[in-house]
């Protein structure tokens, strides 16, 4: 399967504006009407359908945001959506090129479905988009291990008072500056890395000490009953050392640094396609 916001940015050679904000790409809207409806006047059709979906008209300014768009006249503030509002907006243009992208739509929501009734299924499925991007299947079990390892951590966090938004950041700061002197913004720049994710270009040693430093926190944090999000910082500085007390003693014989520059998997690795 092609990256999805390559389909989205190019639609088959016709190119469609985008730009980051907020850590994600959005996209003009009116590039992708003009795509789906063969027309010049893009405005038109968009005002004609808002009056046409009255609930996509309410929530229009929900996922609809005006960027700064580089143009031929210069820098113009344009709507533009994320990959979820785009899909939204596709879903009420009535066009046969909007079709594909419909069912696309449709077999996703189903195989999200599938996943709540049986989430062995949505591991099966990221093994499988592991696999199809290049990766051992050795480094596959270590990254599903350290997702598992994620996913009890923040368990943790959430029933011991701290706030998604607002904490899981600074927590997960904290466990990776103990563990290998970055945080993981810093640990992102290092690797020369914009918005993959940063596990994901790991190697072996680094998602070892990363599980490291997550288990250890989970463990202080049962083991002390913490409440809290200052007392679980404290526990995350502390479970972060402990990784990173183990990786300077490796470094030590190894001769090198554990924190690498290169990037596991091959900028010119591309996902096979899938049949």
């Amino acid at each position: 399967m092609k990256n999805l916001d390559t389909q989205l940015a190019l639609f088959k050679g016709k190119k469609i504006r985008k730009t980051l904000h907020l850590n994600e790409w959005w996209f003009v809207i009116q590039d992708v009407v003009r795509v789906l409806i063969d027309s010049i006047d893009a405005s038109d059709y968009i005002k004609k359908m808002r009056k046409r979906d009255e609930e996509l008209s309410k929530g229009w300014g929900q996922f609809v945001t005006p960027l700064s768009i580089q143009t031929e006249g210069g820098l113009q503030q344009l709507n533009c959506a994320n990959t979820e509002g785009i899909f939204r907006i596709i879903q009420s243009i009535p066009s046969p090129k909007a079709e594909p992208f419909k069912r696309w739509l449709a077999k996703v929501g189903y195989e999200r479905v599938q996943e709540i009734e049986n989430p062995e299924l949505a591991t099966k499925r990221t093994r499988m988009l592991y696999k199809l991007k290049g990766y051992s299947e050795d480094w596959i079990e270590k990254r599903m291990r350290g997702i598992a390892i994620r996913e009890e951590l923040t368990d943790e966090w959430k029933n011991r008072g701290a706030d998604e938004n607002r904490d899981y950041e600074i927590l997960t700061a904290e466990i990776s500056k103990a563990t290998f002197g970055l945080t993981p913004s810093e640990y992102k720049e290092h690797k020369g890395l914009k918005r993959q994710n940063l596990r994901d270009h790991m190697d072996d040693f680094e998602l070892i000490f990363t599980m490291l430093g997550e288990r250890s926190t989970t463990e202080i944090h049962r083991n002390e009953n913490s409440r809290g999000v200052k007392k679980l910082k404290e526990d995350s500085k502390i479970g972060g050392k402990i990784a990173g007390n183990a990786r300077k003693e490796l470094e030590k014989k190894l001769g090198r640094s554990v924190v690498s520059k290169k990037n596991f998997l091959p900028k010119n690795s591309k996902i096979k396609k899938l049949k």
